[in-house]
């Protein structure tokens, strides 16, 4: 027995020195005091990012076939009447859907953006009334919408569509047009625009997006790249998404037709690449790893320095 232990004697890597032959200084008091603190101030940094989740992401080809793609959508249109405002839907085949009404709710507002009814469409719902012109009367077939001029118009045919016909009828009758906020203009908000179920961290670059146009004649068009999503929280639960960019232009009628298709038009193509997104921590042996390498470097760099500060004291005291 006594063999063994003294086997272990001599496998000891931490020899110990007796205290007769230590010296302790002022300086080795201070360089100790702040490493303490140092490796104080580190291991909590390190216990924070060990308790703070962290996100994984990946890129994987997509081969999930025949989803269902759920779009949300909130759009104002400040000076369009509801019954002019229908949800139309064609996919890559050709195959059209008109004046969509399942689980479409239109909110009627007034030029200041308060909502004055809201109303749920859907299948059977009450057929919407033709639209009231500026004389008076309802939007006919084939019949165009003919909006007020503000008091300038020189006859009960002519109508101001946007804020450059009123400007050129102002003109035109040598009037100061001084109000230009009273005009109703042709334009849209984006208040939202997601395809799927939110998850943290997720941005709609279109929810909040304004824009005014004076030329009625047009159509705005939204390509957006839908990407496929699938967000796991720490707890293991999944989300199905997606992600989209978006490019946007405005196309103007083309001078030599009187007529044509008005409206804020959306593109989206599904990509072939699904994101995968998942929050988890780091592992306890990286954090045992981190919080070791901590104590050990602080302690050697301190010793050297120490070794240092005490070895310069000794020389200054011999020349002294």
């Amino acid at each position: 027995m006594d063999k063994v232990l003294h086997k272990l004697r001599k496998l000891d890597a931490y020899p110990k020195v007796n205290e007769d032959f230590y010296s302790r200084t002022f300086s080795g008091g201070l360089i100790t005091l702040v490493s303490f603190v140092l490796m104080l101030f580190l291991f909590f940094s390190e216990l924070r990012l060990f308790l703070h989740t962290v996100s994984e992401t990946k890129l994987v080809v997509d081969t999930s076939r025949g989803g269902t793609l759920h779009i949300n959508f909130d759009v104002t249109f400040p000076a369009v009447p509801c019954s002019l405002l229908s949800l139309d839907a064609m996919d890559i085949s050709g195959e059209q859907h008109l004046d969509i009404r399942h689980d479409i709710v239109k909110k009627r507002i007034d030029a200041h953006g308060n909502v004055i009814e809201v109303r749920q469409d859907g299948i059977g719902a009450p057929k919407v009334e033709k639209p009231l012109q500026r004389h008076g009367g309802r939007l006919e077939h084939n019949e165009e919408y003919c909006g007020s001029c503000y008091g300038s118009e020189t006859s009960d045919d002519d109508c101001c569509n946007s804020c450059e016909e009123v400007r050129e009828a102002y003109r035109k009758k040598g009037w100061a047009l001084t109000n230009m906020d009273m005009i109703d203009q042709i334009t849209h908000r984006i208040n939202k625009l997601s395809f799927g179920h939110y998850f943290p961290g997720l941005i709609n670059p279109l929810d909040g997006v304004q824009w005014v146009h004076e030329n009625p004649n047009g159509a705005y068009q939204y390509f957006i790249k839908v990407v496929p999503a699938i967000f796991t929280d720490i707890r293991g639960r999944s989300i199905q998404s997606n992600q989209y960019s978006v490019t946007e232009h405005f196309r103007s009628a083309d001078p030599g037709r009187s007529r044509s298709l008005a409206g804020v038009f959306f593109f989206y193509d599904i990509s072939p690449v699904k994101v995968t997104f998942k929050e988890e921590h780091i592992p306890f042996l990286h954090f045992m790893t981190h919080i070791c390498a901590i104590i050990g470097g602080i302690f050697t760099v301190a010793g050297i320095i120490d070794s240092f500060v005490y070895h310069g004291q000794r020389v200054v005291k011999k020349k002294m």
